[in-house]
């Protein structure tokens, strides 16, 4: 697995996520994290990701997570039409319920050892690869509500991808968590959990 680790949205190296995903260059674009907003404005959000990886070159399609609850097979078989998946930001913790539910976190772990599987995203999306998720919880309630998801106990765990934990938009002038951010800096600093910190514009390659 390939991963592009971004801060916030495509970051200053989109032409290096284009160049990873190989093949029929399709990428499915997992927006689960914003599951929490108005129908209409998570439409929009949606739709400005896959414009945005279209203007690449990709070819970008939604997989709606919640459509799969309880139905990995199918997913799996979904997923497997793509080269690539690009995961978008929002909470953390809703995006592992979604994760869990639908069984793509298992399907992602899965693609480890295949060389041609390019994991991407950015903010909450990279977020949850970390081993554990304390300190995000100083940034995005660690107990949404969202329509679909039935009752929610908080998952700490993360997918373990990465072996630290994820801080985006640190330092970065005009988001409006960067000010949040640096609380959980301060976090897996004083309990000394390795980390990477990184502004927006940043991307972490794998």
């Amino acid at each position: 697995m390939k991963m592009y680790l971004s801060s916030f949205r495509l970051g200053n190296n989109p032409e290096r996520l284009f160049n990873m995903v190989g093949g029929n260059k399709k990428i499915a674009v997992i927006a689960n994290a914003t599951d929490f907003k108005p129908e209409e404005e998570r439409k929009a959000k949606v739709q400005a990701e896959i414009d945005a990886l279209s203007s690449l070159g990709l070819k970008a399609e939604e997989i709606d997570l919640r459509k799969y609850f309880g139905k990995s097979d199918e997913l799996k078989g979904k997923v497997d039409e793509f080269n690539a998946v690009w995961v978008r930001g929002g909470n953390t913790f809703l995006l592992r319920q979604a994760y869990m539910k639908s069984g793509f976190g298992e399907i992602v772990k899965s693609k480890v050892n295949d060389p041609d599987f390019v994991y991407a995203g950015y903010s909450a999306g990279v977020c949850l690869l970390s081993p554990d998720m304390h300190g995000l919880d100083l940034v995005d309630d660690p107990n949404p509500k969202a329509e679909g998801y039935g009752e929610m106990n908080t998952i700490w765990e993360g997918l373990a991808l990465i072996d630290f934990a994820f801080a985006p938009h640190y330092r970065s002038p005009g988001h409006p968590e960067t000010e949040l951010i640096e609380k959980s800096v301060k976090y897996f600093e004083d309990n000394n959990i390795p980390f990477k910190a990184i502004s927006d514009g940043d991307v972490i390659i794998i």
